[in-house]
């Protein structure tokens, strides 16, 4: 089927068609370089998204939950997923939309050729067509005068006084006119025979094979428009089992969630290794009265008096749960004694973990430099040898510092893992957990109850001299089962106490007997007893009567 032969009086139609061929081409141009801006400007926002979420912390302060962990992986596989969309709009652009940016052009072009030559050939047929027409009107009007000519002859000719030269003269004048009727004649019939000619050439040659031009050309723009779509579908297939892989990593992702794990984490986090409280005694205070009605009495045995208050208790405990509250803030200290001993000890071992990586990296540093000084006094030339020297002993400065570090921090791991080993100054921070000892009333050391008498007016127990003395005079001090924050100032007059300011940080060497009092060591290693009351305690783990909020 060709235009050429089936349309070939539609070259009007056949214009506006393919002027909305091209309009056609150039909207679905438009569409794909709109699609390529909204793959450009989503790939864009899912960066942006990774970005916003990325975790903005240093690595070590990195959650190490599961769910974190997939989530960040999720967020990885997002950010190779837009990378891939920023793929299917690069192509897009370059295959497909920069093709039918140069195809619409070479396009509008063509047709505008064969449009004229269109039109050049409808001109001239026209042309011959006026030739033709003129011809004719010529040939009639010379008829009409000859007819006219041929009836003034025949009436002069049948007038009897019509003289000879009159008649003469008509038939002159009719032999004109039929001679210039024959020549009209035979013009117009040679314009009559060019212009069919011209006629059968313009529809049978010249118009089908314009038109045929412009078939091919509306086809080829179909055809270019096939495989633009395909090739808009190959730019997405291409990337489909990239995204496929992100898309599996996501899964991958979120089976590795693991929410045993993440309780575990919890637990590590945020696990003191402090022992439960034990229950609170039961504090008699009618032993006073027993006693003073009868010596045969049997009264209630006397209880470990060195337990808090319940309500005083509490009220300390507000605003230490901090598992899911506040974590108290205090100055952190370089052996983490102000953490639990848990804590502690994780962050011990692993600065200690740290410290021997440093000094590895110190030890090949110092082979490695000594193997080059060793080279370098075999071959002088490739160096001094003691330009390295300086480099050789900062090394080794560094690696005592190192060894010197690993000592003091296992020493403390040491002491928090209750093994025996020397033990380094602790400084007491305000982020321990402390248990409060402010009862209103105690048992004095000589065994008689004042609820109201001030604590320093009563006098420490009085063991004996010789007992005293030994444990006083011992090269081995006892080892410290906690400390304490001095709540009060105390003088210690008395023989055996231990004079102390408010907010002093002493170490526990005994605890309370239930006399109210509690023997202490201070950091230059004095030791004695002060009030149990005038202290806030912590005991270490394993102590007995060790009360941790947590």
């Amino acid at each position: 089927m060709s235009w050429g032969t089936e349309l070939w009086d539609q070259f009007d139609n056949l214009e506006k068609h393919t002027q909305w061929g091209i309009d056609f081409l150039e909207r679905y141009t438009k569409f794909v370089k709109e699609r390529t801006e909204i793959e450009h400007a989503y790939a864009k926002q899912l960066r942006n998204l990774v970005k916003k979420n990325c975790p903005k912390r240093p690595k070590d302060e990195e959650p190490r939950f599961t769910s974190c962990l997939s989530f960040y992986t999720i967020l990885n596989e997002l950010n190779d997923y837009a990378g891939q969309r920023e793929v299917v709009a690069e192509e897009m652009g370059r295959r497909v939309y920069g093709e039918l940016m140069r195809y619409t052009l070479e396009l509008k072009s063509e047709r505008k050729v064969h449009l004229q030559e269109g039109r050049k050939a409808q001109q001239y047929l026209d042309h011959c067509w006026k030739q033709m027409d003129n011809s004719k009107k010529k040939f009639e009007r010379e008829c009409r005068e000859t007819e006219k000519a041929q009836l003034g002859y025949e009436k002069i000719d049948n007038d009897p006084n019509a003289t000879k030269a009159d008649v003469e003269k008509a038939k002159a004048q009719l032999y004109l006119r039929t001679h210039m009727a024959d020549e009209s004649k035979n013009e117009y019939a040679a314009q009559l025979q060019n212009f069919n000619g011209e006629q059968q050439k313009h529809f049978y040659s010249a118009i089908p094979i314009i038109f045929k031009n412009l078939q091919d050309m509306d086809e080829r723009r179909t055809l270019k428009l096939s495989e633009s779509y395909k090739g808009f579908a190959d730019v997405e297939r291409k990337v489909i089992p990239i995204i496929s892989k992100c898309l599996e990593g996501m899964v991958v992702a979120a089976k590795s969630v693991d929410e045993r794990r993440d309780s575990q984490i919890v637990v590590e986090s945020f696990k003191s290794g402090f022992e439960p409280p034990a229950d609170f005694p039961f504090e008699d205070f009618s032993q006073n009265i027993y006693r003073a009605g009868s010596e045969g009495t049997i009264s209630t045995p006397k209880t470990d008096s060195s337990r808090a208050d319940p309500k005083h208790t509490i009220g300390k405990a507000k605003g230490k749960l901090w598992l899911f509250g506040k974590k108290p803030k205090g100055p952190a200290v370089e052996d983490f004694s102000h953490l639990p001993p848990e804590q502690r000890r994780k962050k011990l071992q692993q600065r200690i973990d740290e410290l021997n990586r440093e000094l590895q990296k110190e030890v090949d540093q110092r082979d490695a430099l000594n193997k080059m000084k060793d080279v370098y006094e075999k071959n002088p030339q490739m160096g001094d040898p003691g330009s390295l020297q300086p480099k050789i002993a900062e090394t080794m400065s560094n690696m005592d510092r190192l060894r010197v570090e690993i000592q003091k921090n296992e020493a403390w791991l040491t002491e928090v893992e209750g093994k025996p080993g020397v033990r380094g100054d602790r400084r007491p921070s305000a982020d321990v957990n402390h248990h409060h000892h402010t009862p209103h009333g105690r048992e004095s050391p000589e065994g008689s109850y004042n609820e109201d008498a001030p604590q320093e007016n009563r006098g420490p127990p009085q063991p004996d001299p010789h007992e005293f003395d030994d444990e006083f005079d011992d090269d081995d001090p006892l080892p410290a089962v906690g400390h304490c924050k001095a709540l009060y100032s105390f003088d210690g007059q008395n023989e055996g106490t231990l004079a102390m300011v408010e907010g002093e940080v002493m170490y526990i060497i005994e605890e309370d007997k239930g006399d109210g009092w509690t023997r202490a060591r201070k950091q230059n290693g004095e030791e004695g007893y002060v009030p149990t009351s005038y202290v806030d305690i912590t005991l270490e783990k394993n102590s007995k009567g060790a009360v941790t909020y947590i």
